[in-house]
């Protein structure tokens, strides 16, 4: 077979870095976070840089310095995920770079109380189902902890409203009225 057509591992091209498409998907203008989420990006960072990264440099080294780099699955598992490491502390540096930390516990609420970044929002649909969401960053959503991405569909509908304001919501399922009942300013647990 000819090399033009294999795979050469240890030299492959990254012009097409999964961690660069993800950044340019994102708004980069503002990366909106809370200092809860921004400190864990700074640990997770740390981490890469200072643990992750130089214990497996090490690992390659050796898997190198055994010889025949083509067959070593040491080497070549190594390389790879040397390369997500990269590519992980690149995505975190640029949006650590860019980010706004907002702290809601500190926010000085909008008069009228209005729903903005940081806010924890108790609604209830149609039915009376209460559910509370909070508003948070784009790195650190947890819809299932009720953290939602201030840039996601839930919050732009959300985004602005006051105390007792009725929206209207697009669910997979069909469109729902939503009623805004409490808009509170606190710490994000």
């Amino acid at each position: 077979m000819s090399k033009a057509f294999t795979k050469e591992d240890s030299e492959q091209d990254d012009d097409l870095d999964p961690a660069d498409a993800e950044l340019a998907a994102l708004p980069s203008k503002k990366n909106y976070i809370t200092p809860k989420g921004f400190k864990k990006m700074q640990e997770e960072l740390h981490l890469l840089l200072n643990k992750t990264r130089p214990d497996l440099t090490q690992v390659v080294a050796w898997a190198a310095s055994n010889g025949d780099r083509s067959e070593n699955a040491d080497y070549i598992y190594g390389k790879r995920k040397l390369r997500e490491i990269d590519r992980r502390i690149r995505f975190l540096s640029k949006r650590l770079e860019i980010a706004e930390v907002i702290d809601p516990a500190l926010v000085i609420p909008p008069k009228p109380l209005k729903v903005q970044f940081g806010a924890t929002v108790t609604y209830a649909n149609e039915e009376g189902l209460k559910k509370t969401i909070s508003i948070v960053g784009i790195d650190e959503t947890e819809p299932g902890k009720g953290k939602i991405s201030w840039i996601s569909p839930l919050a732009k509908v959300l985004l602005n409203q006051e105390l007792g304001d009725a929206v209207t919501f697009r669910f997979p399922k069909g469109e729902e009225e939503l009623e805004v009942l409490k808009i509170e300013y606190r710490e994000i647990e």
